[in-house]
Formats: structure tokens, C-alpha cells, sequence
């Protein structure tokens, strides 16, 4: 897909901004950024102004901008990573690609820049094919087509909701891989892209994502935080959590989910041993939270997704509350969160 096809002013690429100097980021992501409007979020926790070079359309928002928008609520909690969901309440385009600061252009394996918007755009304008996996992965993609066996019946596919992209260098590892394995790299660039079966859940990793915000924007929630989550990704599980809300709340409402390009180039960041002992607490929750996302059904009469939202926050609270309050806060917070949406959209 180039350049020429996509809808610039339908995009908004939100940043959150957890180094203040943004210098060196913005002019790596100049050649793709430039023609679209960005959202960037500041860390509340961040001290010093943040510094953009020239030649951007940018609306940067402040710890002052969330305290005027949300107001009093202690559910909701934007800082660190999750600063960036303030960008996806702000947006009001119908496409939103969210982008970690640390990561800059990959390259493809003939060497060209990866450029994200366009593949994710592709994504999401492109049907998925959650029902029946086709073997072939995007059979809409140039060059491949639906295998002998696919029903005809199914070939039409439904509305991609969600693009999760990937990453060179530095993956998405947790802390006790990474700790194991320091020297790990991923230098595998594949090029395919495939849709996420229905029911089947994935850990959803906000560095490189983009989706229908008309459709799926209340279903991203900054939810859960762990008591001892830090500023590096593998000490945090709220995109996770966000990642199988949206996940079921996709298949119950009939959306797809893919997942693969666009790649992006990670840097290096943190220590994983000392990530460790934080992001620990995540590591076992997630032995006990797959399971109930595999298991959760939503009833019919929820229709939207800030319906879906209300709906899984009180199955949350009622089955898994018990266990630890942590899940009790989470779902005070998605159904704060769908306050707030309504509130924000109305505005």
C-alpha cells in the first residue's frame, strides 16, 4: 500500500513520551510521521519540557491537560507507558497508531524502510479471517489467495479491528527470558501477516499497534497495574491485560485481530534482572488470568464496546475480585474509564 492510498487526515500516530528529549526519535520517524498529525503524551512522572524538532503537526499533552480532562478519578492511573491511552482518549481520528519512544525504523529484508503506517493501515482496511485459519496467512495479501478447503462461505472475512506489529533487536521478552537469555536478539524479519483466531488470546504489546478507534478505542484500557511496576516494558502488564479485553471483546462483537508486519527496530533499555523483581507479581497473575479470558463470554445485549467494557468489568470483579484486589481496582478502572470515553466523546 503507498503512501498515496492512505487517508491522512483519518490517522493519528500517538507517542507517550517517557524521555524528554524526543530530538533524535522524531527525525528517525520523519519520513513517516511527517504527513500525519501526532499525539504526544508526557509521562506525568517526567520532569523537563519535552523537545520536538520542526516540522511536525504535534498536540502534546501534560500531567495539567489529564488532571483537567479526567478530573478527580483515582481509578484511571496514566502514568508511565500507560500515559499513551490519554493520546487514544484525545484522538478523534478513526485510526490510531500507537508507537513506544524507544523504537525507530526497521528495515525490510531488501533493506527499504518499514514504513508502519501504511502496513498497519493496510491491516486494518483489509478483512481478517478469525473464523477458519488459512494456511497461506493474509490470503488478501498480493500474491496469495484462500488454500483448497477454505469455505467459500467464509472467504469474505470481517472488519480488522486491531494491527499488533512486531519488533527487530530488542522483542518483546519478559524479565526472566531476557534475564536467561541477555544476548538474545531477534534479527528474524518475516514477512507475513495473519489473523488471530477467534477465542484464541495473545499477549498484546503496546510498542507497535494500530487500531479502529471508532470501533474498538474503549476496549484499550489503562486497567491494571502492578504494586511494583516500574518504567521498561517487561515490568509492565497493563498493554496485556488491554490486549485480551480487546481480544474478546473483538470476538464477541464479530472483529478481527492480526498479527505480524509492521516491524520496528528496538533499542536496547533496562535491566532485566533488576526488572525482574518487579514485574514477578505479572508473571504468575497471567497463569491465572488466560484462563478466565479464555473462558469469559460477554452476553448479547452488550452491542458496543464500551458495553462490552461494563460488562467484563463486572464478571472480572465477581471472578477473579476474590482472588487478589487487584483485580477489584481493575475493573473499578474499566468502568471508570467508559465514564471518561463518554464524557471525552460528547465533549
Amino acid at each position: 500500500m503507498s503512501q498515496a492510498n492512505i487517508m491522512d487526515d483519518e490517522v493519528d500516530i500517538v507517542i507517550g513520551a517517557l524521555h524528554s528529549d524526543l530530538t533524535t526519535f522524531m527525525n528517525e520517524w520523519r519520513p513517516v510521521f511527517s504527513q500525519f498529525h501526532l499525539i504526544i503524551v508526557k509521562d506525568p512522572d517526567l520532569s523537563g519540557e519535552i523537545q520536538i524538532p520542526e516540522g511536525f503537526n504535534v498536540d502534546v499533552y501534560t500531567r495539567s491537560d489529564i488532571d483537567r480532562v479526567v478530573g478527580s478519578s483515582t481509578s484511571i492511573l496514566f502514568s508511565g507507558y500507560s500515559c499513551r491511552y490519554f493520546g487514544y482518549l484525545m484522538s478523534r481520528k478513526k485510526y490510531v497508531i500507537s508507537i513506544d519512544d524507544d523504537c525507530i525504523p526497521a528495515k525490510d529484508n531488501e533493506g527499504s524502510l518499514v514504513d508502519i503506517v501504511a502496513q498497519h493501515i493496510t491491516n486494518l482496511i483489509t478483512p481478517a479471517t478469525p473464523f477458519f485459519f488459512n494456511t497461506l496467512y493474509d490470503p488478501y495479501r498480493k500474491g496469495a489467495d484462500f488454500v483448497r478447503g477454505y469455505p467459500f462461505s467464509l472467504r469474505e472475512g470481517v472488519t480488522c479491528a486491531l494491527s499488533c506489529g512486531l519488533w527487530l533487536n530488542l522483542a518483546d521478552y519478559d524479565a526472566p527470558t531476557q534475564a536467561l537469555k541477555p544476548e538474545l536478539r531477534n534479527s528474524r524479519y518475516v514477512d507475513a501477516v495473519l489473523t488471530v483466531p477467534v477465542r484464541a488470546m495473545l499477549p498484546l504489546s503496546g510498542i507497535n499497534i494500530a487500531f479502529d478507534r471508532e470501533l474498538v478505542g474503549p476496549a484499550l484500557i489503562p486497567a491494571l497495574k502492578l504494586a511494583g511496576e516500574g518504567k521498561f516494558r517487561w515490568e509492565t502488564m497493563e498493554d496485556i491485560w488491554s490486549g485480551m479485553c480487546v481480544k474478546v471483546i473483538s470476538d464477541h462483537m464479530g472483529l478481527g485481530v492480526k498479527s505480524g508486519l509492521p516491524y520496528v527496530w528496538r533499542n536496547e533499555r533496562g535491566n532485566a534482572i533488576e526488572s525482574l523483581k518487579k514485574e514477578w507479581e505479572g508473571v504468575k497473575l497471567m497463569e491465572e488470568v488466560v484462563p478466565f479470558f479464555q473462558a469469559v463470554r460477554l452476553p448479547r445485549s452488550a452491542v458496543t464496546a464500551e458495553d462490552c467494557v461494563v460488562e467484563l468489568a463486572k464478571i472480572v470483579k465477581e471472578q477473579l475480585g476474590q482472588s487478589n484486589p487487584m483485580f477489584v481496582r481493575a475493573a473499578e478502572a474499566m468502568v471508570e474509564w467508559i465514564k471518561v470515553w463518554k464524557a471525552v466523546q460528547s465533549g
